[in-house]
């Protein structure tokens, strides 16, 4: 099995987690002499079996990161160098719509607010976050794709 496809079966497992959390949830109580439209019991083996498919997958594609390298990281290093830029990223964005915000005045005499930091020069970081984001990304879906799961 590939990296990427036991990711897809990862992101599968989850849905149908919550899923099945939510059809638990709709038939653990039923009216006295009421019957519920699904079998909580059987709701619980089909969860607890999701759950320990899950925790199977999650170690097996963690060993698999911390032991793939691709331009001269792990998986792992690229995994957190991506999610420490995307969090630069937003940052920055935030940051460039605050530095872009204009304040009206009525008259010459009120207060006049002006950004310390150019809305420009932010943007042009944030552009280079963003490209450097997509490359990490771009360089991780084509290693998933060519790496077996350990």
């Amino acid at each position: 099995m590939k990296l990427a496809e036991a990711l897809q079966e990862r992101a599968d497992l989850n849905r149908k987690i919550d899923e099945l959390n939510r059809r638990i949830a709709n038939n653990i109580l039923v009216q006295e002499g009421e019957k519920p439209s699904e079998d909580p019991k059987a709701l619980m083996k089909e969860l607890d079996g999701c759950i320990a498919r899950l925790e199977e997958l999650m170690a097996r594609i963690n060993l698999t990161n911390a032991k793939t390298r691709a331009a001269g990281m792990t998986l792992t290093e690229i995994i957190a160098r991506k999610d420490a830029l995307q969090v630069k990223l937003s940052a920055y964005r935030d940051a460039v719509h605050a530095a872009s915000m204009s304040t009206s005045r009525a008259r010459g005499t009120e207060i006049r607010i002006k950004p310390l930091l150019k809305a420009a020069e932010l943007q042009k970081e944030a552009d280079k976050a963003a490209q450097e984001v997509r490359r990490l990304d771009n360089l991780l879906q084509e290693t998933n794709w060519k790496t077996e799961l350990k």
